[in-house]
């Protein structure tokens, strides 16, 4: 049998509509079943009510959620596929272990399941939560979440493997093949140069990206086993196809609709590529203290881009193309599409559509495939040019939406409300008088992750680490971090909703009593 069509429980019938049918082609049945089993998924149904920038609702109907993100990284990450398999290159794809469309669609389908409510904001606080309050030494990541969702936390027919999705898709989702730390060994962040997201992070041990929390290492393991070819610390083709996807649909999409939202200045976004480009040069003189004191002005915010990007991946960086990238950016998107106020007119929505649609080719016919890449890179990756102009737009985004000062109050929010439904659920669980009580899934996610760190100490002890780098094997400790995963788990399958209504009541601040199931 192919070892890319290798479930974690054998099985030759697709249920899902509960009478089955035979698989006529192995390999695109067992494919197209493990994107239906995403598609089907009550997890890939709330990513509709997750954050993606903002809540959804909180700038009305053009924000993207994290759902219609999806839906576009998954069509960017098909063309992609099916442009790989028509080149010159598909006979490397192939011996690499396959770029096959349908994993690729399958992978970007799942690919932010693992996202808790309030996005990026929520995964922070999650993961300081999960460290500080339950000594879970790898905290929360949305990457991990996401490879945990479909190898244990779903459910298809009566398998206890999650989705039992074959090792091909499993694999497609790994874009950081490690854990956050003490898998594999030797671990990525003591390689030279580090891969990519293997970094330190700032504020925890390990590294700042994983894609398996220590508990799932096995299950990696075994998806990665399947791809001989690939070397450690790197992504399946499949993965690495999902991964650009991700990243060309993140660096427009979201410029769509802040532009339609009017919240892209054009006045104050034209300021800071304009001084960059006519001051340059001095601007490269300028010490590093001074840029970051003077940031607001313009220009500075763009220098301090060029800077971070040669520090990062001086391989890879080269002034004259970033030059390029900016001048690009600057008359496609600051004086082309936000020169002209965004007025709900057809008119106004053919100019998004015309500058969306000509980056997207541009940036799918710019894709590469590399045999041996660079410890930074994948086998399918943007070229340089590309490289350049996705880490400029990604800019815009970041300095002008993300960095708004009435964003962050907001954001404040959510975190102190995230930080109390942990402390609500804990205490919930820990109250013997009730915690009978509980709501039967949080106590289900319990007792699950309190199983697997039970049998991860009778088959891999040495990967139950604790926040000092000790071994953590007392049946006490690992009920608590069963309990701590437990919680975790329950709570970053919340929607933003979800995650208020739950606040509410259990602070004693809602007066409404059916509302639905915990």
């Amino acid at each position: 049998m192919d070892a890319r069509l290798q479930r974690r429980s054998p099985e030759g019938r697709d249920d899902r509509t509960g009478a089955g049918h035979p698989l006529t082609a192995a390999t695109e049945g067992a494919f197209r079943d493990d994107l239906e089993r995403i598609r089907f998924s009550p997890y890939f149904s709330r990513l509709a009510a997750v954050t993606q920038v903002v809540s959804p609702g909180a700038l009305g109907n053009v924000v993207n959620n994290r759902l219609t993100h999806t839906v576009k990284v998954t069509a960017v990450a098909r063309a992609i596929a099916v442009g790989v398999n028509r080149s010159d290159d598909a006979r490397l794809a192939a011996e690499l272990g396959g770029c096959d469309p349908v994993v690729v669609q399958a992978a970007a389908s799942a690919h932010d399941l693992g996202h808790p409510p309030f996005g990026h904001l929520g995964e922070r606080i999650l993961d300081r939560l999960a460290r500080s309050r339950f000594g879970l030494a790898d905290g929360f990541e949305g990457n991990a979440q996401t490879f945990r969702i479909l190898t244990e936390l779903d459910v298809h027919g009566d398998t206890a493997e999650g989705l039992n999705l074959t090792a091909a898709v499993r694999a497609a989702v790994l874009k950081y093949p490690w854990a956050r730390l003490g898998a594999p060994t030797p671990h990525p962040i003591d390689a030279e140069p580090t891969p990519k997201g293997a970094g330190r992070a700032p504020d925890a041990p390990g590294s700042g990206k994983y894609s398996a929390y220590l508990l799932d290492v096995p299950e990696m393991d075994e998806a990665l086993a399947a791809y001989p070819r690939i070397t450690p610390f790197r992504q399946t083709v499949e993965c690495s196809v999902m991964d650009v996807a991700d990243d060309i649909a993140y660096s427009l999409h979201d410029l769509d609709d802040f532009h339609r939202a009017g919240v892209l200045q054009h006045a104050a976004i034209s300021a800071e590529f304009r001084t960059w480009i006519k001051d340059r040069v001095e601007l490269a003189g300028a010490g590093q203290r001074e840029l970051i004191a003077d940031e607001r002005n313009p220009g500075r915010s763009l220098e301090l881009l060029r800077r971070r990007l040669l520090h990062k991946d001086d391989w890879l960086f080269d002034d004259e193309v970033f030059a390029t990238a900016v001048g690009r950016v600057a008359g496609d998107l600051v004086e082309g599409l936000l020169g002209v106020p965004f007025d709900s007119s057809m008119s106004a929505e053919r100019a998004v559509q015309a500058f969306t649609g000509s980056w997207i080719a541009h940036l799918e016919e710019s894709i590469v495939v590399q045999p041996d890449p660079h410890p930074r890179s994948a086998h399918v990756t943007l070229d340089r040019q590309a490289w350049h102009e996705v880490a400029v737009l990604k800019f815009v985004h970041q300095r002008f939406v993300l960095d708004r000062p009435d964003l962050a109050m907001f954001q404040r929010g959510q975190a102190h409300l995230l930080a109390s439904l942990v402390s609500g659920f804990e205490s919930w669980l820990t109250d013997t008088a009730d915690a009978a009580r509980a709501p039967r899934r949080l106590i289900d996610l319990v007792d699950l992750a309190t199983r697997g760190y039970l049998e991860l100490r009778a088959a891999r002890p040495e990967l139950l680490v604790g926040p000092t780098g000790e071994i953590t094997t007392s049946a006490d400790d690992l009920v608590r971090l069963g309990r701590g995963r437990g919680i975790i788990d329950y709570i970053a399958s919340f929607t933003d909703d979800e995650a208020v209504r739950a606040g509410s009541t259990l602070s004693g601040g809602s007066a409404r009593l059916w509302g639905g199931a915990l």
